[in-house]
């Protein structure tokens, strides 16, 4: 038996002693995540808002700004995210985020190949929001670091994780609203000392997009460190 054929009939072995299941609802599937719960996530497509990523409900044809983007500019760029923040999509990312849970991960690929970012020219730098030192001991790995792959993957060498830096630790920015995580956030962020930003096209990395309060801190100081533009990339971003 040639070795192909023999790891073929291990593989056959492992699925009828293990069958693989669904890593959601748990229900036996032939892959990570079944076709049921990939139905239930709302994706967002066009047209949406790239100022701010929010889904339109306006029957104009293609992209264009909100109300709210036309009337205060955000300093970013653009915004895409891949889906709404509910479940199951939220479900896996709190595993993620919380229960440090990597099994997840396979999972969220397949949902973001559904519906994926804008490709890469090569010219970018990606950047994940980072953590403070204190949460990510606590925590042990920064979850908008692992979505760089689940997000763009193959892109590791334009990854830099030590360019922007958390300098201040903050509170949670849960149950706070836009003008409370504002203040929460203000002078949190720096660029590394030595880092030279200057007319780089940055693509910054987050989990959810809530508020923008995290992504426009980012954006204002790497932009303020030379950056030439900031285009925010979200798995997921919270319904209004």
């Amino acid at each position: 038996m040639q070795r192909k054929e023999f790891h073929g009939v291990l593989s056959s072995i492992k699925n009828l002693l293990f069958p693989p299941f669904c890593t959601v609802c748990c229900k036996p599937v032939a892959g990570v995540i079944c076709g049921n719960c990939l139905e239930n996530i709302t994706f967002i497509r066009s047209p949406r808002c790239p100022g701010c990523g929010r889904g339109m409900s306006s029957s104009a044809p293609g992209d264009h700004l909100c109300a709210s983007c036309l009337r205060t500019p955000p300093l970013f760029s653009t915004v895409f995210a891949v889906a709404l923040y509910q479940k199951p999509l939220s479900t896996l990312v709190h595993r993620l985020k919380y229960q440090g849970d990597m099994a997840v991960l396979p999972a969220l690929r397949i949902i973001v190949e559904q519906h994926p970012p804008a490709r890469l020219t090569g010219n970018e730098i990606l950047i994940p929001v980072p953590l403070h030192t204190k949460r990510l001991r606590q925590r042990g790995f920064n979850q908008s670091a692992l979505l760089v792959d689940v997000l763009f993957p193959g892109n590791k060498s334009l990854l830099r994780v030590d360019f922007l830096q958390r300098h201040r630790h903050t509170d949670p920015q849960t149950g706070l609203d836009g003008r409370a995580r504002r203040k929460n956030l203000k002078g949190a962020f720096a660029v590394r000392n030595g880092v030279l930003c200057s007319g780089k096209r940055v693509v910054l990395v987050d989990d959810v997009y809530t508020t923008g309060s995290t992504v426009a801190e980012c954006s204002r100081v790497l932009l303020r460190a030379g950056a030439s533009e900031v285009h925010v990339v979200t798995l997921a971003r919270v319904k209004e």
